[in-house]
């Protein structure tokens, strides 16, 4: 929430902050008290029995509802244990597919498709300059595209990596999510579900949409089995985005795996925590639970 310095207010800024950050340590502690409940104990004795503090874990949850899939799951204190470990989110209901995908430094250069959409009261440019500055990719930029042109270059040739930023939003059940992919013309996933799934059949093994709301994109995109999603789970503000997307590229561009540089990446916006309560609960990892994503992803190429 931005206040105009001459506003008068019956809060100040600093009480604002104080109840938000309350209002987080209650949901921390009554999820911990939930998930560490003798509901939950048999499922947390059989992981403290199989893994070991050193792995490398995925943890899924499988959830169609989107109260559920908004909790910051990452604060449970298992975490703590597992330094290895991340969540993501997956749906219930999926065909399993048996396509296992390969590094994405396979083929030479990876291949990113990055939309630079509707920029109206945000700065976006931000994100084009980290993006540039990744080694040995080939990025291609739609700046504001028409739904024509996005539509043919999702056709045009394989990506490994579709990036958005700029405004998008969700309907409130968590169902739908709509991008704004210029000024005038808003699309929702379903409208570009034919250019997608050829993307996705010639090896788009990620999607990061740095923008608000995302839930219900990953709803959407998830019906289409595409293998892994980043998203916001609520409204993020610039620097937020800006940051955790500088950090989670730099993490895998040095060929730690997706969950891990997913991690650090939301762990280091503790930083901003300060100026923005709860920062490092916004991004969110999706997983298509029958897709094994490769150990590692690694964004330098030849």
């Amino acid at each position: 929430m931005d206040i105009p310095d001459t506003q008068i207010t019956n809060i100040s800024s600093r009480e604002f902050f104080g109840e938000c950050y309350a209002s987080a340590e209650v949901l921390n502690t009554t999820l911990n008290n939930w998930l560490n409940s003798q509901t939950f104990r048999p499922l947390k004795e059989q992981l403290l029995e199989q893994l070991n503090t050193s792995d490398s874990i995925r943890i899924i949850l499988q959830t169609e509802d989107n109260q559920t899939r908004k909790l910051p799951f990452q604060v449970w204190n298992f975490f703590e244990r597992y330094s290895q470990a991340e969540m993501a989110l997956g749906i219930q209901a999926y065909e399993r597919v048996e396509t296992l995908y390969s590094s994405l430094s396979d083929a030479g250069k990876v291949q990113i498709l990055a939309i630079l959409g509707n920029s109206k009261g945000i700065d976006i440019q931000k994100d084009r300059a980290i993006l540039e500055q990744l080694p040995s990719v080939e990025i291609t930029f739609l700046v504001e595209p028409q739904r024509q042109q996005l539509n043919d270059k999702l056709w045009s040739q394989p990506w490994d990596i579709l990036f958005f930023a700029g405004h998008s939003t969700s309907i409130a059940d968590g169902e739908a999510g709509f991008i704004y992919i210029n000024q005038n013309d808003i699309l929702t996933i379903s409208q570009l579900r034919n250019a997608l799934k050829k993307a996705i059949s010639q090896g788009l093994q990620l999607a990061i949409f740095n923008s608000c709301d995302g839930l219900g994109l990953a709803a959407n995109l998830a019906d289409l089995q595409i293998p892994q999603m980043i998203v916001m789970r609520e409204p993020v503000p610039d620097r937020v985005a800006q940051e955790f997307l500088k950090n989670f590229l730099t993490e895998f561009s040095t060929g730690k795996s997706l969950y891990q540089s997913v991690r650090e990446a939301r762990e280091k916006l503790q930083g901003l925590e300060d100026e923005f309560p709860c920062a490092s609960w916004l991004p969110v990892l999706i997983q298509f639970p029958s897709l094994i994503p490769p150990t590692c992803f690694v964004l330098i190429g030849e």
